[in-house]
């Protein structure tokens, strides 16, 4: 297992580079300002799915197939920023109510939604397949088990994945509440859906 000396090195690393603003960190955001941190857990729960598929990827050598086909990677890129932009349209089409209703069944079908978006656009995030590829492996022991290393570094990244997007999603619930006054839920929607938008072209195109 990593000692203590490679552990007191990785995880300032891997938390600065976490809670610097990005594609996850936006979309825990721009979702907690439009429906709320409760319902953004579901967003979030497909993000910490998606970085471990990478993670795990990309120590046991994955990546390699993935920069071998880079058109179903490209594909996968496109796909992701085309749904994040449509999402986002509907929000700006969205007048004088919130963009994503609280009805329950609305609330049911978005659980799926929601997982998928953090889902996609962490696995088709291409600087989070770079920075697992480049950062990981030197973290690894080749000469201890590689499954309880991998074990103990995958905690610590879902941890500090999770904390930094609650705290983006609690700063988005706050700028709601800001926002959330007489007529300026209308403006609430077009500031997501313009980050929803941009999160779509800056996937598609990063």
């Amino acid at each position: 297992m990593p000692d203590f000396a490679v552990l007191a090195v990785f995880i300032p690393t891997f938390f600065f580079v976490s809670i610097t603003p990005g594609m996850c960190m936006t979309l825990a955001m721009t979702l907690g300002m439009s429906i709320g941190v409760r319902r953004t857990l579901w967003m979030m729960m497909g993000e910490l799915i998606g970085v471990a598929v990478v993670a795990v990827a990309a120590v046991m050598g994955v990546a390699s197939v993935m920069l071998n086909y880079p058109e179903a990677f490209a594909l996968l890129k496109w796909l992701g920023g085309a749904y994040l932009a449509y999402i986002g349209v509907n929000m700006w089409r969205a007048k004088g109510k919130m963009a994503l209703t609280d009805n329950i069944d609305q609330q049911q079908v978005n659980r799926t939604s929601l997982f998928y978006q953090g889902l996609i656009t962490a696995i088709a995030n291409p600087k989070g397949w770079a920075f697992m590829i480049s950062l990981l492996p030197p973290f690894i022991n080749v000469e201890a088990n590689l499954n309880v290393q991998l074990a103990i570094l995958l905690s610590i990244i879902m941890l500090t994945e999770f904390t930094s997007m609650m705290a983006y999603a609690a700063g988005g619930k706050s700028l709601r509440l800001f926002l959330n006054r007489g007529d300026n839920i209308k403006w609430m929607n077009r500031i997501a859906g313009s980050l929803m938008i941009a999160l779509g072209f800056w996937l598609a195109l990063g």
